[in-house]
């Protein structure tokens, strides 16, 4: 890569540094290291399969614009969304050690991504101590949303899992460089957004509605507004404590 790609890249990649820096300082050896290791750019239609449930990829990927899905199907055909990536996310790096996908990831959108071969990670990993736990960190940070997940799908409801999930994306796209103020993008369709929240496609409309008839948010496309952001934490039961946003030596 010459010096101009290298240059553009790391300006692209910098939704990833962003969301490192929050929880610790990343060094421009780092962050140029990082950038040398990437390799080939991909791209992605709204829909299309990006890493299906079974391969073994050699590559781990980095989603630099656009909105993925993690999600699996159970055999009577409905699927159930996992997690949502957003730009600055590695999508697949469970997949360096695990090696055999568990599950399926989509593009929501049309998406950007950077593909980082398994070999360059190996030795990225290998010389840069400091920055393999920031990657360690990375996979812990998509565990820690996970069970915050389960716990709103276990004990939370429609309404009120609906506002965490709101909060959660306005939070993570601010950190990485990507919302401005309480407003954001989003463009997660109905259906989509009930095989997240485990609701029917009627029920999410219902509860988009009543978050509206509350005066909490104003949801117009593919564009949020939170216009009330204290009741909708509240009525979510949001606290940001599972993403681990304290900037501290790692």
């Amino acid at each position: 890569m010459n010096g101009t790609a290298a240059d553009e890249l790391y300006g692209v990649l910098q939704p990833f540094f962003n969301k490192l820096e929050a929880r610790d300082a990343l060094s421009e050896e780092e962050k140029r290291a990082l950038v040398a290791a990437a390799r080939q750019e991909l791209k992605f239609s709204g829909g299309d399969d990006i890493v299906r449930e079974g391969e073994r990829p050699q590559r781990s990927m980095l989603l630099v614009s656009g909105f993925a899905i993690r999600y699996r199907v159970v055999a009577q055909g409905q699927r159930q969304i996992l997690a949502i990536h957003i730009p600055g996310d590695f999508i697949d790096l469970q997949s360096f050690l695990l090696k055999e996908m568990d599950h399926s990831l989509a593009a929501v959108n049309g998406v950007r991504i950077y593909t980082y071969p398994h070999e360059n990670l190996a030795r990225l990993t290998e010389s840069y101590s400091h920055l393999t736990r920031l990657l360690w960190l990375h996979t812990l940070l998509d565990a820690a949303s996970q069970r915050e997940w389960i716990v709103g799908l276990g004990r939370l409801s429609a309404v009120s899992r609906t506002a965490h999930l709101i909060c959660e994306m306005y939070v993570r796209l601010k950190t990485n460089g990507l919302a401005d103020a309480l407003t954001f993008s989003f463009p997660m369709t109905q259906a989509a957004l009930a095989d997240a929240l485990g609701l029917s496609t009627v029920h999410v409309n219902r509860v988009l509605q009543e978050l509206r008839q509350r005066n909490l948010v104003s949801w117009e496309g593919t564009q949020i507004e939170v216009l009330d952001w204290d009741g909708l934490r509240h009525l979510g039961e949001f606290d940001d404590r599972y993403l681990h946003l304290v900037r501290e030596p790692r």
